[in-house]
Formats: C-alpha cells, sequence, structure tokens
C-alpha cells in the first residue's frame, strides 16, 4: 500500500494557467479545468520526485464506481493514474474517454 500524505492546496496550472482552489475533500493532484499534472510525488503528497515533469492526460479508465485519469510525464514517461474529482471538466474526461476506446 503506497503511503499517502494528505496535501490539499492552491496553486496556479502550468499548462492552463488557471487558478486551481483546494478540492477540500481530499487531495487535489491535478487541474480540473485541462486535467494537466505535475510530477511531483513518489508516494502521494510527499512531493520527492525531482522529475517535476510535466503529466499529460492521455485516457480514462473505470475504478470501482469512479474513473480514474491516466497520465505521461512529458519528461520521463512514466505512467501514473489518479482518481477523477468531483469538479473536473466534464467535456475533457468525455474527450479522454474517446481516446481511450
Amino acid at each position: 500500500m503506497k503511503k499517502f500524505n494528505m496535501i490539499d492546496e492552491e496553486f496556479v496550472c502550468e499548462n492552463c494557467k488557471s487558478k486551481v482552489f483546494k478540492l477540500e475533500y481530499s487531495a487535489r493532484d491535478h487541474c480540473p479545468f485541462c486535467l494537466y499534472s505535475k510530477h511531483l510525488d513518489i508516494n502521494p503528497g510527499d512531493r520527492l520526485n525531482t522529475c517535476k515533469g510535466m503529466m499529460v492526460p492521455i485516457g480514462i479508465e473505470k475504478f470501482k464506481d469512479k474513473y480514474k485519469i491516466i497520465y505521461k510525464c512529458e519528461k520521463c514517461g512514466e505512467v501514473h493514474k489518479n482518481i477523477c474529482a468531483k469538479d473536473d471538466n466534464i467535456d475533457e474526461i468525455i474527450r479522454l474517454s474517446i481516446i481511450t476506446k
């Protein structure tokens, strides 16, 4: 089981430049507007990854009663998955679901 360090903080998305607010019910790990993330963690919330590349959303998958966004780091090529947030851009999620098929 991966160790989870709860960090829920505001940030400015490096991809779309939108101001992103705290999620409030869990840790915010991606932009709800463009769905991009940043390769910051080795284990969730530890901020120990030295890569710091942009994580591009490349697909979506069903996970229990939720969905996960599939990411690929532009810098190192590593693939990660994060659970969708309630306020994520549904149009981007639909676009990713079409790409994934």
